[in-house]
């Protein structure tokens, strides 16, 4: 059995001083309800190290011995597929499991699948259990949560939520249980989770790498302490490990006692409504997270801190207006709304206070997490799963929060005839794609062959799902060469057949961006980082990576290398200023090698590059030349093969067309840059339409 790094050696404090991310992580394994982590920091800052440490620290659970869905033997409602177990079956205690799921793993590793032994061999239709019953009662742990596909995340997610998974695939109808904490951890610079994803964990706190000298070699002096010798370093952490365990078991026998009063409750109604959030889930969460909280501080009543605490590690995540949105939450605002006094206590029953018209929220000793919010509140009506309709805020959020509609022109760059201009506002983009089937990750732009998608056919292979019709088609021609002993039939390996699937798939977008002196003439800059930030916005909702190159003046630079990270993509394009020259055939070549470099990192992951220009060429070398060298450098980039799209920023009544020139020779795409948009382009389409109808009808 692998020897983890103590928990509490992570946390380098003692229980009444953990850190966000040991305090997150507590929280939710006391109150599971809660929803899970998501720990999002630099590499190398101890995330996975905290995670797998956690599991040792928590108390032993009571299962059934053999049961492979580890129901709760004191939980008279429990069911398992394995059961029923009568009075008579033997009870074994056994330490909390950490399942860790793979980022490459498939849909029926994770919710489990026929048996394939038992059917080739016998023919019997057993269920094989995945990693969520596997979970059950314990830790579902994610590492790069945000580089996992989507469809795994959203069962992951769902399954979280409803604490049971159903199993109705390959001729098996299964339903268990499936309760666990759901820990992930990310690196942003990967790339980001989805809003809507990023919303269902419940918690979320961002870690980073100490600055102080002596902290950082501490750290060092541990690591370096526990490779040396495990097992002593280990044993040096057992009493503030077994502190910690007892710890986790008080707060939950007291998590169930502790009163959220009707005062405490509005509270943090007023905070989640001036911070704006989406719904009533950031609500639930933090009102749970404020009870788990004061059941850690040892309190029978959630006073204004356990408040503060869980807003700050419920609500930074729920903020996010945009993808390009950094998470935060601004503490001054915070605190102002919690005020400097602690909560009120709650009215006495059998009437309204002296300072309260209604105190139709005070009944009782203890306010339940579902009981309906008090009317009149800002008319809001909300759905069985949270949501609800948009209320108006109690006050804005904060004035650095604040987003503009618009963008302000152009500030002058510290070079003589260069200018900095900031995007048009955003819009929603047409859809660009890679011709042909891919077989990259899965993603939402370009088709491809993968797990997930539309069954279109099956494929001769032991991976992936099971095609049970067509594994039963190539062993029925057989039956009669095969010696049976029975009327069943015979199936071997060979007749495996797996389901060929077509989905979506990511791809790597390389922005090719013209930032030359005739880009900034007619604020034509403004237009053209605008559509980009568009397409960069449409990459971040389809998975892709990006990339981006600008060139002007003397040559091209790669100004962000391929990554996840959108966010880098539209801060280092808010930076990049316009003026000099157009070297055309420097960018294009600088592109070739940045396609060329990533094929070999990644052969699955299909490019697309975007080229972004009015298709003038000139540099130092004569105006001819220039437009020579253009033309054989997209000849080059054009024999690469790769899929090319030319936005052309040329505007005005006066237009050369070079732009469409130079997608001819790239083999490219033309697109002009007004119909980057969707909404542009179907306008455009529909109004094709209309005017050949009525050149019909005349």
């Amino acid at each position: 059995m692998p020897v983890h790094y103590p928990f509490s050696a992570v946390l380098g404090c003692q229980a009444d001083d953990l850190d966000d991310m040991g305090l997150a992580l507590v929280l939710t394994t006391i109150s599971p309800e809660i929803g899970g982590v998501l720990v999002r920091g630099e590499k190398g800052t101890a995330k996975s190290t905290a995670v797998r440490g956690l599991a040792a620290v928590l108390p032993s659970i009571s299962v059934y011995a053999g049961d492979r869905f580890s129901i709760d033997p004191a939980d008279p409602s429990a069911e398992s597929p394995d059961g029923p177990f009568g009075s008579a079956a033997v009870e074994e205690s056994r330490p909390v499991r950490l399942v860790e799921l793979p980022v490459g793993a498939t849909e029926d590793r994770v919710v489990g699948s026929l048996h394939l032994e038992s059917a080739l061999s016998r023919g019997a239709v057993e269920f094989e259990p995945g990693l969520l019953a596997r979970a059950h009662r314990g830790l579902l742990y994610v590492d790069e949560v945000n580089l996992l596909h989507d469809h795994l995340v959203d069962l992951l997610l769902d399954a979280a939520a409803m604490g049971r998974v159903s199993v109705e695939r390959d001729g098996v109808s299964v339903e268990h249980a499936a309760r666990f904490v759901l820990i992930g951890t990310m690196n942003p610079e990967e790339g980001e989770l989805r809003p809507q994803l990023l919303d269902r964990f419940g918690l979320t706190v961002e870690v980073a790498a100490p600055r102080d000298p002596a902290l950082r070699a501490e750290v060092v002096r541990r690591r370096m302490a526990f490779d040396l010798d495990a097992p002593a370093f280990v044993e040096r952490y057992e009493a503030a490990e077994r502190d910690l365990t007892a710890r986790v078991s008080t707060a939950r026998a007291l998590v169930g006692k502790v009163r959220l009063t009707a005062p405490g409750l509005l509270k943090i109604a007023e905070v989640c409504a001036a911070f704006e959030v989406d719904g009533l889930r950031a609500d639930i969460v933090t009102a749970r997270t404020a009870v788990a909280h004061a059941a850690w501080a040892g309190r029978s009543e959630v006073t204004r801190e356990d408040i503060r605490r869980a807003a700050l590690l419920a609500l930074p995540h729920r903020r996010r207006r945009n993808p390009f949105d950094a998470p935060g939450l601004d503490e001054d605002l915070l605190d102002r709304i919690l005020g400097d006094e602690e909560l009120p206590p709650e009215p006495p029953e059998g009437g309204p206070s002296d300072d309260s018209e209604d105190n139709s929220g005070a009944e009782g000793d203890r306010v339940g997490l579902d009981t309906p919010p008090p009317s009149g509140s800002g008319g809001s009506t909300s759905d069985e799963d949270g949501s609800t309709d948009q209320q108006p805020p109690v006050e804005p959020a904060s004035e650095a929060s604040a987003q503009p509609d618009g963008h302000s022109e152009t500030n002058t760059a510290g070079s003589a005839g260069e200018s900095v201009t900031a995007a048009a506002t955003a819009y929603r983009p047409r859809l660009l794609t890679v011709t042909g089937l891919g077989m990259g990750r899965t993603g939402g732009r370009s088709k491809a062959i993968g797990s997930s998608g539309r069954r279109i056919g099956a494929s001769v292979s032991t991976r992936g799902s099971l095609h049970l019709v067509e594994t039963l088609k190539a062993a029925a021609g057989k039956q009669g060469a095969r010696d049976r002993t029975s009327a069943k039939v015979e199936l071997r390996i060979e007749d495996l057949r797996t389901a060929v699937r077509e989905g979506r798939e990511a791809n790597l977008v390389l922005f090719c961006v013209d930032a030359s002196g005739s880009m900034a003439a007619r604020k034509r800059m403004a237009q053209v980082k605008a559509a980009v930030l568009s397409l960069l916005l449409d990459a971040y909702r389809r998975r892709d990576k990006v990339g981006m190159i600008t060139f002007r003046g003397e040559g091209a630079e790669l100004v962000l290398p391929p990554t996840g990270s959108v966010d880098l993509a539209a801060a280092r394009l808010d930076e990049v200023p316009a003026g000099g020259r157009t070297p055309l055939a420097e960018g294009l070549l600088e592109a070739a090698r940045v396609l060329q470099r990533e094929h070999l990192r990644d052969p699955d992951l299909r490019p697309l590059l975007v080229v972004v220009t009015d298709g003038r060429a000139n540099s130092k070398t004569h105006g001819k030349e220039a437009v020579r060298r253009s033309q054989q450098a997209a000849a080059y980039v054009a024999g690469l093969g790769v899929t090319t799209v030319v936005i052309d920023s040329e505007s005005g009544p006066m237009r050369l067309g070079l732009a469409r020139q130079l997608a001819d020779h790239l083999g490219a795409e033309h697109v002009p840059v007004a119909e980057v948009s969707a909404e542009a382009l179907t306008s455009a389409v529909h109004g094709f339409t209309g005017s050949t109808m009525g050149r019909g009808a005349a």
